[in-house]
């Protein structure tokens, strides 16, 4: 997956709600390197000019760079004038006008991911409500990080499994269950993925999972519902009704429906049937 590309959409999505919460005029932030102790700015919503388009900020320098360090929400009234900080950036905020600056760390367990920023070009307390809603924009993008980072450790998980099921005596049921449970479970994690774009990568990979069982002859396409499908994951995965409506955010007799209506497409009389009609129809691993 284009986990840092999907990170950056995340920052740019929260910048636009940051300014749309508080009035700033300004905000702008980026993720932290890999490997690395410095963020980049990489996104902006309002910003003048380029001065701070591309700048790295290290851990510990200036505003962005306390935030990352601390871990914490830092704020300066007056930027250059701040006893708080160091001034490695002055150049380059001066050029954009800034005076007033907050910066928000995104902290996704416990490791600083990337940072918020929100500014005016007065000086001026930022007061508790426009904190508060820099926090929550930053909060937003923690939770995608972590719904994403969920998704490329089980299809990384799910991908293992599948290759070691085809592999030199591959194919034994315990291999196949694996794959399907995390068949399941990339399934039930996709509708919680707010970028598009990864979300169809995700469902994309489930798809690469269900190829159908090693030697079952191909059958006439059966198409169902996403949610459909969901519902037959999680069940084939060995979950009953109501386990599938706690993973899936359903109500219990939401998933009957689904469950109804994927066994009347594929001409099934029971769940099991269902599912391996499923299988042999190549939409099930």
């Amino acid at each position: 997956m284009a986990a840092d590309a999907a990170g950056t959409a995340q920052i740019g999505g929260a910048l636009m709600r940051l300014r749309r919460a508080t009035g700033l005029p300004v905000a702008f932030g980026g993720l932290v390197e890999p490997g690395r102790q410095r963020m980049r700015i990489s996104e902006f919503s309002g910003a003048a000019g380029l001065a701070l388009r591309g700048l790295a900020v290290t851990s510990g320098n200036g505003l962005g760079g306390k935030a990352v360090a601390l871990a914490r929400p830092c704020a300066v009234t007056d930027y250059s004038l701040s006893r708080q900080i160091s001034h490695e950036y002055d150049a380059a905020v001066a050029e954009e006008g800034l005076r007033s600056v907050l910066a928000i760390p995104v902290v996704v367990r416990r490791r600083v991911r990337g940072v918020l920023y929100g500014a005016l070009r007065t000086a001026q307390p930022l007061g508790e409500r426009t904190l508060t809603a820099a926090v929550q924009a930053a909060r937003d993008v923690e939770q995608a990080l972590v719904v994403q980072d969920e998704a490329r450790d089980l299809l990384a998980a799910a991908e293992e499994r599948a290759a070691a099921a085809a592999g030199p005596g591959g194919g034994a049921a315990a291999g196949w269950e694996q794959v399907r449970e995390a068949h399941a479970a990339l399934r039930a994690l996709a509708p919680r993925i707010a970028d598009p774009v990864l979300r169809a990568e995700l469902l994309d990979a489930c798809g690469l999972l269900a190829p159908g069982s090693p030697g079952e002859p191909e059958r006439p396409a059966v198409v169902l519902a996403p949610r459909e499908l969901d519902v037959l994951a999680c069940v084939a995965a060995g979950a009953t009704n109501a386990a599938a409506a706690e993973r899936l955010g359903l109500r219990a007799e939401t998933v009957k429906g689904y469950l109804r209506s994927a066994m009347r497409r594929l001409g099934a009389r029971t769940r099991g049937e269902a599912v391996v009609a499923a299988r042999r129809a190549g939409l099930l691993p």
